[in-house]
């Protein structure tokens, strides 16, 4: 009961700030979320002896998120900001595939990323994605995510029947990670081409897809740092849901995404 009430909270939140705020309620939500994350990964850098500096960490991630949300050529223009959003995804990709969970994997994520950023630049591309094309276009991608996180929710707990990482996340199956791909394909035909302008429903399909494809490697990137670090959930701040990071890890990597999806393809 605390999971679905506090979902219900955040989903009514998200939805508030975003369709009836002003655009800077978004940027400052955004910022105090890297915050937040920040905090939480230096909760699990302490776990394994290397401790940081909370304030200092969470100061770097709010300025690093405000600083990408008012970067004006993120999609239009210099090469910066795309290499720094693959290099979120890039360097969690390598550390899943070349490494087991161990306490060293957080020193080299560490060094492959860093807190600030791997928490900072996504969570300002998300607002700059407000920013630029409007609250239905973020509003798109939070919703592609929640509708494939539950899938795979749902899905895992009535088929699931083969580990996806087991040594990672030992709940994740790959049944559940179909089901969230059919979920998140038939969101991306039904909404791409209403709320993402210039997408046609061919396009969103494969959106709708890659976008589960990405939530679920997030996902499993911040579980391998939470078994590394010995701990359950990043932090016990939301009733149910474990910490902040635990709710946005799969927009740390489908938000860099979704924001290539849209320099390059769109």
């Amino acid at each position: 009961m605390a999971r679905i009430l506090s979902a219900v909270v955040l989903i009514a939140f998200n939805v508030g700030v975003l369709l009836f705020a002003p655009w800077w309620a978004t940027v400052l939500v955004t910022m105090v979320i890297a915050a937040l994350c920040a905090h939480e990964m230096a909760g699990l850098s302490a776990a394994v002896g290397a401790p940081l500096s909370r304030p200092v960490v969470m100061t770097a991630a709010a300025v690093v998120c405000a600083a990408t949300a008012f970067t004006a050529d993120l999609i239009a223009g210099g090469p910066l900001t795309p290499v720094l959003l693959t290099l979120v995804v890039g360097a969690g990709l390598v550390t899943l595939g070349t490494a087991a969970p161990s306490p060293a994997v957080i020193t080299r994520a560490a060094m492959l990323v860093m807190a600030p950023i791997y928490v900072g630049v996504p969570m300002g591309a998300l607002a700059w994605v407000y920013i630029t094309s409007g609250p239905w276009t973020l509003l798109f991608l939070i919703t592609v995510i929640a509708l494939s996180d539950s899938a795979q929710y749902f899905c895992g707990r009535a088929f699931g029947r083969r580990k996806l990482a087991p040594a990672i996340s030992p709940a994740k199956t790959i049944e559940g990670a179909v089901g969230g791909a059919v979920v998140a394909a038939i969101a991306g035909v039904t909404l791409a081409p209403m709320w993402v302008t210039g997408v046609t429903w061919h396009e969103g399909l494969l959106l709708g897809m890659v976008l589960c494809g990405a939530g679920i490697a997030g996902d499993l990137f911040e579980s391998m740092l939470k078994r590394s670090a010995g701990v359950k959930d990043s932090s016990q701040l939301i009733p149910g849901h474990g910490g902040v990071l635990d709710r946005v890890d799969a927009h740390l990597f489908a938000g860099p995404v979704f924001v290539l999806f849209l320099r390059y393809v769109a």
